[in-house]
């Protein structure tokens, strides 16, 4: 390059320079809310917002640059998570993530003008929050965490890993996405000729209660549903696990990784990354109405051998081989 071509060509730079650093500081700042039902410091529920707010940042948003975050987190208490979903629409974000655990429905009765992207929702059709899983329709939109038809694999999976399971209970919280959940067990049920037996979740003694009573016939294992009562008491459901060595399948990766024998699950992680793609896309102008709700893209098979050993369970190769992880 000449000398006269090269000092217009850097003279063009600092020129055009200060103009784009002034762009980057008077780019508008956008605001969203995060609604959690579940402790901030516990593990699962920040890996979840990481992946969230790594996919924001994929999509060109920034907190402290363009945008600027307000979270609630309800941590288990239903009357707080109403009144949370309340604070946060009347601030008037451009959009709100819905996380675990009936944020949902919160949100939908706290608005039906702020966009709300769901990262995690039941039946949201059944349960009126979209008219159409195509189109939305509404406020609303988002990843859909369960098929119905995945408790039937559940059972599938636990009869593979313990061919002896004669009768299972389902440990569930009172409600549709239970009553779903258990159809699609049963089905499964009549043909493999297992026994089996709801247990609802709703507070700790109780269901202490229950699962010690069942586990005193042999051959018998358990699942969970996908529900925010499991979440809750977590830790209680599988040290009865381990107690009376009860071969169980968990709807959530998050149990085994806690001592929990197996799950087979939804990758919620990703679905959140995927949620942020939603977010970033509203605040570009696009409407929850148009976003069509999806379905999972990916199950993952997550398989704790310490635990296994621990129950007296040996773990078939043919599901090992089929495994997304191994917990040793």
């Amino acid at each position: 390059m000449k000398r006269r071509e090269f000092i217009k060509a850097l003279t063009g730079s600092a020129v055009a320079w200060p103009i784009t650093v002034r762009a980057q500081q008077t780019e508008p700042m956008r605001r969203i809310g995060v609604l959690m039902h579940s402790p901030s410091n516990e593990p699962e529920a920040q890996a979840r917002l990481a992946a969230f707010l790594q996919g924001m940042q994929d999509a060109g948003w920034e907190v402290g640059r363009n945008l600027s975050i307000e979270y609630r987190w309800s941590v288990g208490d239903i009357s707080r998570l109403f009144r949370d979903a309340r604070e946060l629409t009347a601030l008037n974000p451009d959009a709100i993530l819905a996380g675990v655990g009936g944020t949902t429905n919160a949100l939908q009765q706290a608005t039906r003008v702020v966009p709300i992207v769901f990262a995690q929702a039941i039946d949201p059709v059944g349960n009126g929050y979209v008219d159409s899983l195509n189109r939305p329709g509404g406020n609303m939109t988002g990843f859909v965490q369960l098929d119905y038809g995945l408790a039937g694999k559940w059972l599938e999976l636990l009869r593979e890993v313990a061919p002896q399971i004669k009768r299972v209970a389902m440990l569930r919280e009172p409600g549709p996405a239970a009553v779903g959940q258990w159809a699609a067990m049963q089905a499964v049920a009549h043909s493999l000729k297992i026994e089996t037996k709801p247990i609802d979740v709703l507070e700790a003694a109780g269901t202490e209660r229950a699962v010690s009573a069942f586990a005193q016939s042999p051959n018998s294992g358990m699942i969970t549903a996908v529900s925010a009562a499991a979440l809750e008491h977590k830790d209680l459901i599988i040290k009865l696990a381990t107690q009376y060595r009860l071969p169980v399948v968990y709807s959530y990766r998050v149990f085994v990784t806690h001592g929990g024998l197996m799950s087979y699950a939804t990758d919620i992680i990703g679905q959140y990354k995927r949620a942020a793609g939603y977010v970033a896309r509203i605040l570009k102008g696009e409407k929850p109405a148009d976003l069509p709700v999806q379905e999972p893209i990916k199950y993952e098979l997550v398989i704790n051998l310490k635990s296994a050993k621990a129950s007296g369970i040996t773990v078939p190769p043919s599901l090992l081989s089929r495994a997304d992880e191994l917990i040793e």
